[in-house]
């Protein structure tokens, strides 16, 4: 075999882009938007990039897990589909037109035809021929007709709702985009603005989406718990205080509690900046307005106002108990948030932290009314005893809820409800790169939504972005247009969608991404649930739990029948990276540094000692990334796919360092010449029968069930420690002859999904004559024969110490095995010459003596 003219070293650069074109020649990632009968569908899909211009190596890691996924179940008959589309829309593509005179359309296609190159040369099974951006009108349009459709089913809405307003920018903000209460691009002081904004009814599902967690079994843990804190399901009661003085039009407060047993320790009532008492007190008092206006300007994430000083302003304003009929006061507080509840709270410092620190900071009154022990510094949060409560006096707080809550309805002051953290979903942002909202606005008519055979509304492409806010408000034509309905003079919608909306359905449209309907029902009915979901741990919360509305909105419209998109999650960790710093304190790129020692490093280019900061999550930032690029051409895609499985387990951080990805490049290297110097018979000789050749078939089988498990389990670094060990068996073992092709050609199967390139190197060395690529091979399947051992290994100690193993064959007779384990040359050592006193033996485990 080796008289070709290969060379010995495995020429990657030649090689890769080889193969890749013999995939594509022969289609493997292809497939029909309906399968045909019978066939075993897969669908396997990593969540979406964002098109900024250049993969990095999250990319590489998320992308590397799904596509073994996809080779693997290809290999196992299945009907793979593994397709790819980009998240095109959003502020950084508008924001670029502002910096470099471009347009968001230039800059963001520019950009995915770079990644495009990037990714195909990572040797992804992808089927391109599904590619889509969300920036494409023939998706957004059909977003827009779902939207229609959702309008009609009521699931879709408009109301005034608050929002953090960027002046300087004109856009609305998330929580997260405000920084120190100022703008996160723009610098600019927020301000909080009532604006009419567009809502989808995620509400609607709240039950459901919690319920339907527990049937999520392929989901991580830790996600569902996520998600069900952001549903956030709690059994209370709400609460109507009766103010002392009706305050303008006002004459009561309604709270939610999920404690109404502690009713008899309330200390003041808290409302937010927002609440009508708030506005009310504003207009009588001037330092009212002051502090509504500081509080409006503080960042409006839990994480800000968690961080944030608890703050308060006394209204003057009092409520009445609704037991006792005592006077309480109403305080406006920079802690509560008018999203959320009634924008209202009760205060009971005794038993909440948050309520107990901003009493004593205020001097306000503190009660004890669960337990007996008065409180300190530490509220008290447990079950026990009500106390100082009147007729609540000896029950625990389970009975104590049930018995408020009754004497609450008793009196009409309330009564007992489930409340839901869950809010409704906000979609709509004044920026112009995002999805159109398809609605018009007539003076006559009201809102009016477009025409579905008007679909879709493009964004118009000469744009201006010189003045700050959205460009389609000023675009002078655009947002003209006549009513649907009427006929008379009526304006666009200017807003457009949130990109969470276009990330939401996307999987769904990817069945059918040609159709000229959102989705054709056969495909995702073929297609749908996602059987294996990847990506990133950050998108636990919104991004799947807005996919897991869509998909129960088009079940409602009945564009699909299933209500969860995604059967399979899997969450893959950072790629982690050390950090530098120069003498001067700017952040030094990896390649700018040499490292000397662990610990120690200088600069590559004038010798000066580096600050080797800690291991974190790579970031531009920090400078600590690495560019796939440049890895791939110095060591080659499979170099870099081998070295990102085989580190830690996916779901965990890993840390990329050179003499990993170096020792990575060195193992290919070693497969190739393994495989290269082979002398080997014809491919129908016979499989000798010897001892030495059984065990490495015995190897070679054990790794083949091996690897499938590991494979089977996302253990891909198990699966990789496996193929290493096969490789060593290889290298070791002196047979030739069939066992050792064997052998050859199952290292070059199990390492296909992996090392695709490499693969189809040694398969086309292994069997040169025309037939399947390594890609078309089934996946192989162990001998349960050559599983079965006829062996054990026994741990050998001498006064309850490990001192050697031993394998020794099945059944052999206890007496022989004592003679065994006595003779070897380091229980000689440690018994030392002493007479041995006992030996003991669990069969299977251990054997020790006693001396």
């Amino acid at each position: 075999m080796n008289d070709s003219p290969a060379p010995v070293r495995y020429d990657f650069a030649a090689a890769e882009p080889r193969w890749q074109a013999a995939w594509n020649d022969r289609a493997i990632a292809s497939v029909p938007d309906v399968p045909p009968p019978g066939a075993k569908k897969y669908y396997v899909l990593e969540m979406f990039p964002y098109p900024s211009g250049k993969i990095h190596m999250g990319h590489v890691r998320n992308y590397t897990l799904g596509d073994v996924v996809a080779r693997y179940k290809r290999a196992r008959g299945h009907l793979v589909m593994h397709p790819m589309g980009w998240d095109a829309f959003g502020l950084p593509a508008e924001n670029a037109a502002r910096e470099r005179g471009t347009h968001p359309a230039a800059w963001t296609y520019a950009n995915i035809a770079a990644m495009r190159a990037e990714l195909q040369r990572m040797g992804l099974s992808i089927d391109w021929s599904r590619e889509f951006a969300t920036c494409d009108p023939e998706y957004y349009g059909q977003q827009q007709a779902l939207f229609l459709e959702f309008l009609a089913k009521g699931l879709v809405g408009r109301r005034e709702s608050w929002v953090n307003w960027d002046p300087v920018d004109g856009t609305v903000l998330a929580n997260e985009q405000v920084i120190d209460g100022r703008g996160w691009r723009s610098g600019a002081p927020v301000e909080k603005k009532k604006l009419s904004q567009w809502f989808f009814g995620i509400t609607n599902f709240a039950p459901d989406l919690l319920a339907a967690l527990d049937g999520l079994d392929r989901w991580p843990d830790r996600v569902k718990t996520m998600q069900a804190n952001w549903i956030g399901r709690s059994e209370g009661a709400r609460v109507r205080f009766a103010l002392s003085t009706p305050v303008d039009d006002t004459a009561e407060v309604e709270v939610f509690t999920t404690r109404p047993d502690t009713l008899f320790g309330m200390s003041f009532i808290a409302v937010a900046a927002e609440h009508p008492l708030a506005t009310a007190a504003a207009k009588q008092n001037p330092a009212a307005a002051a502090f509504i206006a500081e509080a409006r300007a503080m960042g409006t994430s839990e994480v800000a106002i968690e961080q944030a000083e608890k703050r308060g302003f006394d209204t003057g304003f009092t409520v009445l108990h609704p037991f006792t009929g005592k006077a309480y006061p109403v305080w406006i507080a920079n802690f509560v948030l008018m999203e959320y509840g009634t924008g209202a709270i009760f205060g009971c410092p005794a038993h909440d932290q948050r309520d107990l620190e901003f009493a004593r900071k205020y001097g306000l009154s503190v009660t004890t009314v669960v337990g007996t022990e008065e409180v300190g510094d530490t509220a008290f949060t447990d079950d026990g005893v009500l106390a100082n409560s009147g007729f609540l006096d000896g029950l625990d707080v389970a009975a104590g809820k049930r018995a408020a809550i009754d004497r609450l309805e008793a009196q009409g002051a309330g009564q007992g409800v489930v409340n839901w953290r869950l809010r409704d979903w906000g979609v709509s942002r004044q920026r112009y790169w995002g999805c159109p909202i398809p609605v018009v606005h007539c003076d006559d008519c009201g809102v009016v939504p477009v025409a579905a055979s008007d679909l879709p509304i493009r964004l118009p492409e000469d744009v201006d972005f010189s003045r700050p806010g959205n460009p389609l408000d000023h675009h002078p034509t655009w947002k003209h247009i006549a009513c649907p309905s009427c006929g008379k003079p009526a304006r666009r919608e200017t807003d457009t969608f949130d990109t969470f909306v276009d990330s939401s359905w996307y999987f769904a449209r990817f069945c059918s991404p040609k159709a000229d309907v959102p989705v054709v029902r056969a495909a995702v009915d073929a297609w749908l649930p996602v059987d294996q979901y990847i990506g990133g741990i950050e998108h636990a919360i919104l991004h799947l739990l807005y996919s897991r509305f869509f998909t129960r909105a088009m079940r409602e419209a009945g564009e699909v029948g299933i209500s969860e998109p995604f059967a399979g999650l899997f969450t893959q960790g950072m790629v982690t990276h050390a950090s530098f710093k120069g003498a001067d304190g700017r952040w030094l790129y990896p390649t700018e540094v040499d490292v000397t020692a662990p610990g120690a490093a200088v600069h590559r280019d004038t010798g000066e000692a580096v600050t080797v900061g800690r291991v974190e999550a790579m970031s531009k930032s920090k400078r600590n990334t690495v560019d796939p690029g440049a890895i791939i051409d110095r060591y080659g895609a499979d170099t870099a796919r081998w070295f990102i499985l085989s580190d830690n387990p996916p779901e965990r951080d890993m840390e990329w360092t050179e003499g990993g990805v170096a020792g990575a490049y060195r193992f290919s290297q070693r497969v190739y010449r393994l495989v290269f110097a082979a002398e080997l018979p014809p491919t129908d000789a016979p499989m000798p029968t010897d001892d030495a050749s059984k065990r490495l078939r015995q190897v070679t089988h054990r790794s083949i069930a091996a690897v499938t498990e590991a494979l089977e389990t996302f253990a891909f670094n198990v699966a990789v420690a496996r193929i290493h060990e096969l490789a060593n068996a290889i290298g070791d073992s002196e047979v030739q002859g069939a066992a050792r092709r064997e052998a050859l050609e199952m290292l070059c199967r199990l390492a296909s999904p992996m090392m695709p390139h490499l693969a189809e190197e040694c398969w086309a060395l292994l069997r040169p004559e025309p037939g399947p690529l390594a890609a078309q091979l089934p996946w192989p399947e162990a001998d349960p024969a050559l599983l079965a051992t006829d062996t054990m290994t026994l741990a050998i100690q001498v006064m309850g110490k490990l001192r050697a193993t031993l394998e020794i064959p099945i059944g052999l007779p206890e007496a022989d095995i004592f003679a065994l384990a006595e003779a070897d040359v380091n229980v000689q050592r440690a018994i030392a010459g002493k007479p041995i006193r006992k030996r003991i033996h669990v069969p299977g485990r251990i054997v020790n003596f006693v001396a």
